[in-house]
């Protein structure tokens, strides 16, 4: 049965404390007011109060006084606010650390919680933001020159509680690691090494060199990449460097173009020795085809000369006149019985004839001339055999 149902007496049900008018009749529940009061009175007795009660001129009953409502009603507000205060959210790229009474406690991850103001502190830190620093110095190569280098660091926090407690100022701990780093790489390079191709491999070294640093340190730094943005002599001595620098240049050039003749001529010679070998080989080859030709030729003919000697002396020395009056440039004609012999110039008559035709046969004989030639030639030997034998 309800405390509030009618015609029960409810006087042990009653949850607001037995409140009843003098006349000893239930009246239903208190008003807010009461309700309050009470919830103030017993707050106030757990802080050690005194009830807050005061006797009225008229009346004579016990309220809770206009001070103790405003001190409870301000504690409440103050805890709710307290505890409203405890909530919070950790986006997707940022982790908190938590410090319980400035110890740490614990590193959360994304999402909404929870921490109890005034007690724990919580201090978030973006660990995906690639951050950069830079910086730029001038250092001693290992061979004594001096060289200005450039570079840039990015970088991101690893571990957010040795970025926020180990180390007091971890990003300028970075930029003394990197002046560190940088000065034992180059410092351990000769400059040629610094300002031409060994740039790629002096950022690889920097950067296994500055992380291993940042590890000892504990400053809960990652390294991304190291950027060799310049390297470059001081502007003192720059023109000297310049002319060092195009005097390699030269030099490479001068190389890659001997290289490149090299490259052309030897095959070229050795094409060339290669084909004066092959032409020897079958010059030797010719000659002694042709020796063994003619040697085979002699037998052969020793053989026939054997057998018909005089035939044989007879056709032999035909045919060595031929072999030289070929290439003779004059004919002598013998009349038989007669004792004057002439001579044909057909060197001449053929080059009065060539002179003649030259404009228009361009300097070659052609089927008339041989044809005139040879008609003089038997006129003249015709007249010479009349004019023989009339002298006879």
């Amino acid at each position: 049965m309800a405390w509030n149902e009618p015609g029960n007496n409810g006087k042990d049900q009653d949850p607001w404390g037995g409140n009843r008018r003098p006349n000893g009749q239930d009246q239903g529940p208190p008003d807010l007011d009461e309700a309050l009061g009470k919830l103030i009175e017993k707050f106030n007795g757990l802080f050690g109060g005194s009830g807050n009660k005061e006797t009225s001129g008229s009346g004579g009953g016990n309220t809770p006084t206009s001070t103790g409502k405003i001190i409870g009603f301000g504690a409440v507000i103050i805890l709710v606010l307290w505890a409203g205060m405890g909530f919070y959210t950790v986006d997707q790229q940022e982790r908190a650390v938590i410090l319980r009474l400035g110890k740490f406690s614990e590193t959360v991850q994304p999402g909404l919680h929870w921490n109890p103001p005034l007690v724990d502190l919580v201090t978030k830190v973006n660990v995906t933001a690639v951050r950069n620093v830079e910086h730029r110095a001038l250092m001693l190569t290992e061979d004594e020159n001096i060289v200005e280098v450039g570079l840039s660091v990015q970088y991101v926090v690893s571990s957010p509680k040795d970025f926020l407690l180990e180390v007091r100022d971890p990003e300028n701990s970075l930029l003394q690691a990197t002046q560190s780093a940088l000065r034992h790489v180059v410092g351990g390079s000769e400059m040629h090494s610094v300002l031409t191709e060994g740039r790629a491999l002096l950022a690889l070294d920097i950067e296994s060199r500055l992380q291993a640093l940042l590890n000892d340190y504990q400053t809960g730094l990652e390294v991304i990449k190291v950027n060799i943005e310049n390297t470059a002599a001081p502007s003192q001595v720059q023109d000297a460097f310049d002319d060092v620098i195009k005097a390699r240049e030269d030099e490479q050039r001068v190389k890659n173009e001997a290289q490149a003749y090299a490259n052309g001529i030897v095959p070229e010679s050795r094409g060339r020795a290669q084909r004066v070998s092959e032409e020897a080989q079958a010059y030797r080859e010719q000659v002694v085809a042709r020796a063994e030709g003619e040697a085979t030729r002699f037998t052969k003919l020793l053989t026939e000369y054997r057998k018909a000697p005089e035939v044989t002396r007879e056709r032999l020395y035909i045919v060595a006149m031929e072999d030289v009056l070929s290439n003779a440039s004059k004919v002598m004609v013998d009349v038989k019985g007669g004792n004057n012999m002439m001579v044909l110039p057909l060197d001449q008559i053929m080059q009065n004839q060539s002179l003649r035709a030259a404009t228009g046969a361009g300097g070659k004989m052609s089927s008339s001339m041989v044809d005139e030639i040879t008609n003089r030639v038997i006129q003249q030997l015709t007249q010479g055999g009349s004019s023989s034998r009339e002298s006879r």
